[in-house]
């Protein structure tokens, strides 16, 4: 591969123009080549980014010889098919989750992905956080884990700053099972094994039941561990993200994302963390890292993903 990497982005709302934003100024990439369906998408960011050349379809990134790998910011429905054209073209990929919503388009993606040796990465923004970092350094101290609750609160959905991608306030590709539980779950996979659901589900708008859903509860198992789910929206409450294990000597509280709480039994109390918190751009590194072969465990994989993407299709079967 070249250096810095030439990269392609497909996709420009919220997080793909963020990405773009973020690759543009990282030392190991550079980006050459980006798409989105949206026209207006194109006068939005070219003030921004004036060398940037706008493709007119995906075929142009994907298999322009310019582009090295492609970040696709685009809905999971449209992912197996762009994603497993970049591969086979031999482009590096870094995917928006969910890996799919078909969970044989999951497992083409995976597939693709090991035939053709390609670096092949999901961003989860939970695979390099600094407060999962220093919970999966601190296990050995928890003692036996008794158990891990899921607990996720949505004032409305979609969330503020996602208003303008209609498809995720949707059944068939969106929801906040897809897009943030599967977050939560990716974690618990990582740190504590594979999940295998026992009891799980998803409540909808009585209204209108092809609406996302308002309400998910689940009961799962990651080996011999209990895993509890509960998460709502469109609930008069605070915007809230929390994931706790319990340990019989320890237990760790990971809330909004960043803030990581310990207790011995008594008050949480915070915990000191040092070092990056894990961002886009330090992601983009460890994907440029898994581009040279290096291959970085803060990185989320294609089997990693898909296992996140079984679990999470089960609540919506």
């Amino acid at each position: 591969m070249p250096s810095p990497v030439r990269l392609g982005v497909v996709g420009l709302g919220a997080m793909g123009t963020e990405v773009l934003r973020v690759a543009a100024g990282h030392p190991e990439f550079t980006v050459v080549r980006v798409f989105d369906v949206d026209p207006a998408a194109e006068d939005r960011v070219r003030a921004a980014h004036p060398t940037v050349a706008f493709a007119r379809e995906v075929a142009d990134v994907v298999a322009a010889p310019d582009v090295d790998a492609v970040y696709f910011a685009t809905p999971p429905a449209f992912h197996a098919e762009q994603v497993v054209a970049a591969i086979t073209a031999g482009k590096a990929v870094f995917c928006e989750k969910p890996l799919a919503v078909d969970l044989a388009d999951g497992r083409r993606m995976v597939d693709a992905a090991a035939r053709h040796g390609v670096a092949a990465a999901v961003n989860f923004a939970l695979s390099d956080r600094d407060g999962v970092l220093e919970v999966e350094r601190r296990l050995p101290e928890v003692g036996e884990v008794r158990g891990v609750d899921i607990r996720l609160h949505f004032p409305r959905w979609p969330r503020q700053f996602q208003s303008h991608a209609t498809w995720l306030a949707r059944g068939e590709q969106g929801g906040f099972v897809r897009e943030v539980l599967s977050h939560f779950v990716y974690l618990t996979d990582r740190l504590l094994g594979p999940l295998t659901p026992v009891d799980v589900g998803v409540d909808r708008p009585r209204d209108d039941p092809g609406a996302s859903e308002v309400a998910a509860r689940g009961f799962l198992r990651a080996g011999d561990v209990p895993v509890h789910v509960s998460a709502f929206s469109g609930i008069a409450a605070p915007e809230l993200y929390e994931w706790v294990l319990w340990g019989s000597e320890r237990s760790y509280l990971l809330r909004n994302w960043g803030d990581l709480l310990v207790s011995d039994g008594g008050e949480w109390t915070p915990v000191a963390l040092s070092g990056p918190r894990g961002s886009e751009a330090t992601r983009l590194s460890h994907f440029a890292a898994a581009i040279a072969g290096r291959h970085p465990r803060e990185l989320a994989d294609f089997p990693s993903a898909l296992r996140v993407q079984e679990v999470v299709e089960s609540f919506l079967a």
